[in-house]
């Protein structure tokens, strides 16, 4: 538990306050995060860190067009109304990102070159080009940092309280990349604690027609993700990221149908009463 804190504290000290003249959210922003169904009593915990494409008013759209804002570049399209379908009928929190991926990634370390992309799938984002550290300060401090504050509270408390959740990060995926066709339905990303990912991915192979990723179409071994390491790796959380291709929960119906799949994966997977023990990871204090 204890390298979970030093990993969030560490971010947290490298960022120094901004005065209340120079804040980039105003009163008519949306908060940096929302959390649904925060009454959930199963021992569970699922966030996304793309779930919104709010952008603060005093950022404009970063020199996007709408139609670039609407496209994966901005956010993880389907899935925070797939998350609070699940949420509900699994009885358990589920925090999602307000702002856009483009304001600054939360699925990032601040001092990754991405956290802040100047570009995005070959499209310029002209307003992320010649930030200063004040500026890329003030994004840590009033978005990045306010959300994951709260994901170590929640989680801490629970793992105090003697109630060790399961942590599960959804994300979704655009179906093509590079001009490849991707040919996979959902996808698990890990690292080195198989408890979830392998009996998980083993359920989904269950579901008829489903095409399963095993670390597809990203990987959970590339060092890149940051929430996941953070939250639940360093705390030896058994966890998994879980990436749903948006073609199929771009709408009600497609979200409707993808939350009783995992409803029932979940279901039976998560009965396993080794996924509630604490077990560190060797390389989970690493970032």
């Amino acid at each position: 538990m204890l390298e979970c804190i030093t990993v969030n504290l560490a971010v947290m000290q490298d960022v120094q306050p901004t005065s209340v003249a120079s804040r980039l959210l105003g009163p008519e922003d949306p908060p940096p995060f929302s959390v649904f169904h925060r009454e959930g009593r199963a021992e569970l915990v699922m966030f996304c860190d793309h779930a919104g494409r709010a952008f603060p008013r005093s950022l404009g759209t970063l020199g996007l067009t709408q139609r670039a804002v609407d496209q994966h570049i901005a956010w993880d399209i389907g899935i925070a109304g797939l998350g609070r379908r699940l949420a509900r009928s699994l009885d358990a929190p589920f925090f999602m990102t307000a702002y856009s991926r483009l304001v600054i990634d939360c699925n990032r370390h601040p001092d990754d070159p991405t956290s802040i992309a100047q570009e995005s799938d070959g499209v310029a984002v002209s307003g992320n080009r010649g930030l200063g550290a004040a500026e890329r300060r003030r994004r840590q401090e009033e978005i990045f940092l306010p959300y994951h504050a709260a994901l170590t509270a929640e989680i801490r408390g629970r793992v105090a309280a003697g109630r060790v959740p399961v942590v599960l990060s959804l994300h979704s995926f655009t179906p093509v990349m590079s001009g490849f066709q991707r040919p996979w339905h959902v996808g698990v990303l890990w690292n080195n604690d198989a408890r979830l990912p392998v009996p998980l991915m083993r359920r989904l192979a269950e579901e008829p027609g489903l095409v399963v990723g095993d670390n597809e179409p990203y990987s959970g071994r590339d060092g890149h993700g940051y929430s996941i390491r953070a939250h639940a790796e360093a705390l030896g959380l058994a966890h998994a990221l879980l990436e749903i291709r948006q073609d199929l929960i771009a709408d009600d119906a497609g979200q409707e149908k993808w939350a009783g799949i995992l409803h029932r994966v979940l279901q039976d997977v998560l009965a396993n009463p080794a996924l509630h023990e604490v077990r560190p990871q060797p390389e989970a204090a690493a970032g």
